[in-house]
């Protein structure tokens, strides 16, 4: 079974910015992230970007949603994923506030 895991990223970039940063940021983390990460889909439709990503031979889906003074991410993780993703959530809020500091 899958569990969604949300993640609310507070920022103060206004939404252009944060989605041209969140953009940038994406396009490094299939290189950033080699072996560990890949996403294999990505497509972004106005404020909103959906994805396909596979880590630990998982595959997870998710969206983020941006809004003038936050980033909405859900990752729905397959079940392996999901009995550590309480241990997920830092990282995913880790790297969200790195992509939206980095100019």
């Amino acid at each position: 079974m899958s569990k969604p895991v949300v993640v609310s990223v507070p920022h103060s970039l206004g939404r252009e910015e944060a989605v041209r940063r969140l953009k940038a940021g994406f396009e490094r983390a299939g290189s950033q992230f080699g072996g560990l990460l890949d996403i294999s889909e990505q497509a972004w439709s106005g404020d909103r970007l959906t994805f396909r990503a596979s880590a630990l031979g998982q595959q997870a889906s998710g969206l983020i949603d941006v809004g003038d003074a936050d980033v909405r991410i859900e990752v729905t993780l397959p079940w392996l994923l999901a009995k550590i993703a309480e241990k997920l959530v830092p990282a995913i809020r880790r790297e969200s506030v790195l992509m939206l500091e980095k100019k």
